[in-house]
C-alpha cells in the first residue's frame, strides 16, 4: 500500500467516527424544526374553528311553484279513422272512372262503373210489363167486387205484378252492383285500373282513406292505464314540427298482451284541414299530476341519514340542517311537505361536505 493510499483511508475512518459521535445531536435538532413547523401551520378544514375558512357554495330562495308531472309513452303511430280498399261487387268489364287521383270525394260519389248494358235491357223489358200487369189487377180487382170473378183469379194476377215488381228490383240492385260509390267522404288513393279492364270482386281500384278525425294507437303498462283511463286528454308531438296537438283516449284492450304485458289503447284527433297524414309516428306526453303552490327542491339538494331526509339552509353565515319529510317525486326535484318554507335560502351545492354550524359563503343564488 502506497503513501496515497493510507492517507485516503485513514481520512475516510476518521469521517466516519466523527459522524456517529455527532448523530444525536443532529437527529434532535432536525426533531425541533419539524415540531416547531407543524406548530406554525395554518388549520384545515378538520382544525379548530378559529382557523376554519367558509365552504363556498350556491343556494336557492324557495318560492312555491307548481309542480307537473309529465308522463312519457314510448311512441304511438297515427291511423286513419275509416279506411277501405274499393273493390266492385260484381265482375265486368270498367266502362267509366269518375274520379282524380288523390283528391277528395263525398259518400255516395259515384267512383267507376262497369259494363251493364244487359242489366238495362233486362230491366227495360221488365218495365213495359208493369203497365199491362198493373192494368190486369185494376179489371180483376173491379169484376171480383162485382162477384164476376174469384177470388184465386184476382189472387193470381196480384202475385204476377208482385213477382214483376220484386224482378225490377233484382235487377236494379244488380245493376247498383256495376256502380263503385265512395262508402264515406275521404281521400282517395292512386288507381290500379283502367278504363277497358276487367274488374271482380277480386281487382282493388284504389283506396279511401278517412283522415279527418284521426286515431291515434299506442301502447301502456298496468299502471299507466290507471292513470290514463277512457276520457283522458293527451298531448303529441311529430317529427319536423314544432306544434303540440291534443287527443281524447276514447278505448282501451280489455286485457294484457302475453307478450308484451302492454295494453293498446286509442286516442281520437280532430285534425282539422287533414294536416296531418296517417301512419307517421308521435311522440305522446300526458299531464299526470298538478300540484299547485308546492315547495319544491332539487333532488340533490336531500340526502337520507340515519332514516331520515335532512336538507341546510343558510341562516347566518353557516349552514343549518333541517329535517324534511317529501311528497311526489319526478326525476330531477322533489316535493316538501314539511321542514323547508317559502322564502327559506336552501344550499344546493356541497350538500356531503356541509355540517350543522359550517361556515358557508353564497358563491351564487341560482
Amino acid at each position: 500500500m502506497n503513501k496515497n493510499t493510507k492517507i485516503t483511508v485513514f481520512t475516510v475512518i476518521g469521517l466516519l467516527i466523527l459522524g456517529m459521535a455527532f448523530f444525536p445531536k443532529i437527529k434532535s435538532m432536525f426533531s425541533q424544526d419539524n415540531q416547531q413547523t407543524q406548530t406554525q401551520r395554518p388549520p384545515g378544514r378538520g382544525g379548530g374553528g378559529a382557523g376554519r375558512q367558509p365552504l363556498s357554495v350556491t343556494a336557492m330562495v324557495l318560492q312555491p311553484q307548481t309542480l307537473r308531472s309529465d308522463l312519457y309513452i314510448a311512441r304511438g303511430i297515427l291511423l286513419p279513422e275509416e279506411e277501405v280498399d274499393l273493390i266492385f261487387e260484381t265482375s265486368g268489364k270498367i266502362t267509366h272512372i269518375y274520379f282524380q287521383e288523390g283528391s277528395f270525394v263525398n259518400q255516395g260519389e259515384l267512383l267507376a262503373k262497369v259494363n251493364d248494358a244487359p242489366l238495362q235491357a233486362e230491366l227495360r223489358k221488365l218495365q213495359t210489363q208493369l203497365p199491362l200487369a198493373q192494368d190486369r189487377v185494376y179489371r180483376q180487382g173491379t169484376l171480383l167486387e162485382k162477384d164476376a170473378v174469384s177470388q184465386e183469379t184476382y189472387q193470381t194476377v196480384t202475385t204476377e205484378l208482385e213477382k214483376l215488381k220484386a224482378d225490377i228490383d233484382l235487377i236494379k240492385s244488380r245493376i247498383a252492383q256495376t256502380e263503385l260509390r265512395a262508402p264515406f267522404s275521404g281521400v282517395i288513393g292512386l288507381r290500379q285500373v283502367s278504363v277497358g279492364a276487367y274488374a271482380s270482386p277480386a281487382v282493388i281500384v284504389s283506396r279511401l282513406t278517412k283522415i279527418s278525425p284521426l286515431k291515434l294507437e299506442f301502447s301502456m303498462n298496468e299502471n299507466q292505464v290507471r292513470q290514463i283511463p277512457p276520457g283522458a286528454e293527451i298531448s303529441f308531438t311529430v317529427a319536423n314540427d314544432l306544434d303540440t296537438y291534443k287527443a281524447v283516449v276514447y278505448a282501451v284492450e280489455s286485457q294484457l298482451d302475453p307478450k308484451t304485458l302492454t295494453l293498446k289503447a286509442r286516442a281520437r284527433y280532430a285534425n282539422p284541414g287533414g294536416k296531418l297524414k296517417p301512419g307517421i309516428s308521435a311522440s305522446i306526453q300526458t299531464l299526470i299530476r298538478e300540484i299547485p303552490d308546492a315547495i319544491v327542491i332539487p333532488s340533490i339538494s336531500s340526502i337520507s341519514e340515519m332514516g331520515r331526509d335532512i336538507a341546510y339552509v343558510y341562516k347566518n353565515g353557516a349552514a343549518r340542517e333541517v329535517e324534511i319529510t317529501k311528497g311526489y317525486r319526478t326525476s330531477s326535484s322533489v316535493q316538501v311537505l314539511s321542514g323547508l318554507s317559502a322564502g327559506d335560502t336552501l344550499l344546493t351545492t356541497g350538500v356531503m361536505q356541509l355540517r350543522e354550524g359550517l361556515p358557508v359563503k353564497i358563491s351564487e343564488i341560482e
